[in-house]
């Protein structure tokens, strides 16, 4: 019986019906979210902490397409083009496919396997292999041989194989599902922020008209010896100032435009013409759904991802634990081997039917793989965790954002209204001639920075909701 120093490869009736008498016995845990897992806690399913404090919200469920809730057509259209061309959404598909694909090998473990061997060879056989003291002679010797085999998993092997390949293919499912989201949210921002440069260059243009009226006025008041130089220095400086802001949105608008063509898969120069048109920032006309923490953790992509992590690796454990255990296969052969003249023959056929039981006996090095197994599932529950509570960290912060800019909003939208009517009693003033040319001028200042400060603070509540959207994971 032929011996391997790795070790032991036994044959025979005895050791098969001893093998089947272990049949069922799939080694390892099986899988199922840990109670003590953060995801499982009451704490984690419960409404967000924020929620009651936030303005303008709702426990409703965030729909999957969240930006149709800007009624923006065109914002609708770049989101559906983005998630049809973006490159990192390619990349992902790909690595779907792949894992995909590693799946489909793993499943072919348990498949019958089929074999075919055809030789044909012109050749002297050495006589003392037949028991001979002289030569043979030369002949045309030939052989045809079929078998099939079939692995038998009694220890579940195959079985933790495949739910750690199927479990990482669902993983990387959810990987998509994680890069939209990401894009989804990415694309709203650039499209936010196109549309907040393009109404503040207007804003800031308008800023330079009046204080170059300003700068006019001062002027002709010192020309005519009404005034000390100095106002006109001032109203330089302020008209220096408003200038230089212009340039800088203009870049941030390109930059943005730029921006949504790489989402989009483009090059830079082919930005989508029909954003380049919005000049003034999106708004949400009602309440935010955000539901709660369980609904979070159910639909959050990325904790699928460590989900199905934990679920891979604890169905490797048992891929280790039965690497300790024998492997046992049965087969079938049939063929001819002889005189190419006689295959097909009596004497040339042959047959077999059989088991086989290859065992390495286990060894320090084995058994530490299957606690370096058990130590990988736990690092993928803490992972697991961690992802969680992270999830609901972003959320929670995302609440209090949105809500401090939303309070911030109202204020700054107050002050924008007693600015307009400051401006407004200044002119009216004027018209009456009771007050001074530049203090009307003034009026038209102070609104203009008004203006300014709420169409800041309105792109900041908008790029916040876009933000609450992505730490709630919807977009796929």
């Amino acid at each position: 019986m032929p011996r391997r120093l790795a070790g032991k490869r036994l044959a025979g009736s005895g050791v098969l019906v001893s093998a089947f008498a272990l049949a069922g016995c799939v080694m390892g845990p099986n899988y199922h979210v840990p109670e003590k897992a953060a995801a499982s806690q009451a704490v984690a399913k419960a409404p967000f902490h924020e929620a009651p404090t936030t303005p303008g919200v709702t426990a409703d469920t965030l729909p999957p397409r969240w930006w149709h809730m800007y009624d923006d057509p065109v914002l609708d259209k770049l989101e559906e083009d983005a998630l049809a061309a973006n490159t990192e959404l390619r990349i992902a598909g790909a690595n779907l496919a792949r894992a995909q694909a590693f799946t489909r090998v793993t499943e072919g473990q348990g498949e019958l396997e089929y074999s075919v061997d055809v030789m044909a060879e012109r050749a002297r056989l050495s006589g003392e292999s037949f028991l001979r003291p002289n030569s043979v002679p030369v002949a045309s010797i030939g052989e045809v041989k079929g078998a099939v085999n079939y692995q038998l998993d009694l220890f579940g092997r195959i079985k933790r194989s495949i739910e750690a390949a199927r479990a990482d293919e669902q993983a990387s499912a959810a990987v998509i599902g994680a890069v939209k989201v990401t894009v989804a949210a990415e694309v709203a921002k650039a499209y936010i922020g196109q549309c907040a440069a393009r109404e503040a260059q207007e804003l800031a243009e308008r800023q330079v008209e009046i204080n170059e009226h300003a700068l006019e006025v001062a002027k002709r008041i010192n020309d005519a010896g009404r005034s000390s130089v100095g106002g006109v220095t001032e109203a330089e400086h302020r008209l220096a100032l408003a200038k230089s802001a212009v340039p800088i949105r203009r870049a941030r608008a390109r930059a943005e435009l730029y921006r949504l063509a790489f989402l989009l898969g483009r090059a830079p120069a082919d930005y989508p013409r029909e954003a380049e048109r919005c000049h003034e920032i999106p708004k949400i006309e009602r309440p935010l759904p955000i539901g709660d923490g369980a609904a979070l953790i159910a639909r959050r992509p990325d904790v699928r991802v460590a989900e199905r992590e934990l679920a891979s690796a604890t169905a490797r454990v048992g891929v280790a634990t039965a690497s300790l255990y024998p492997d046992i296969s049965i087969g079938v052969s049939g063929g001819a081997f002889g005189f190419i003249k006689d295959l097909g023959t009596a004497p040339a056929n042959m047959w077999g039917v059989g088991g086989l039981l290859h065992w390495t006996i286990p060894t320090k090095s084995e058994r530490a793989r299957v606690r370096a197994a058990n130590a990988e599932a736990d690092a993928a529950l803490a992972h697991f965790d961690g992802v969680v509570l992270d999830a609901l960290r972003e959320t929670e912060t995302a609440l209090a954002m949105y809500a401090e800019d939303h309070n911030r909003a109202v204020s700054i939208a107050d002050a924008l209204v007693a600015a307009r009517e400051e401006a407004k009693e200044a002119r009216e003033l004027r018209e009456g001639g009771r007050t001074p040319l530049l203090s009307a001028i003034g009026g038209q200042q102070t609104e203009i920075a008004a203006e300014i400060a709420d169409s800041d603070i309105r792109e900041a509540v908008a790029l916040d909701q876009v933000g609450l959207f992505l730490a709630l994971g919807g977009g796929w």
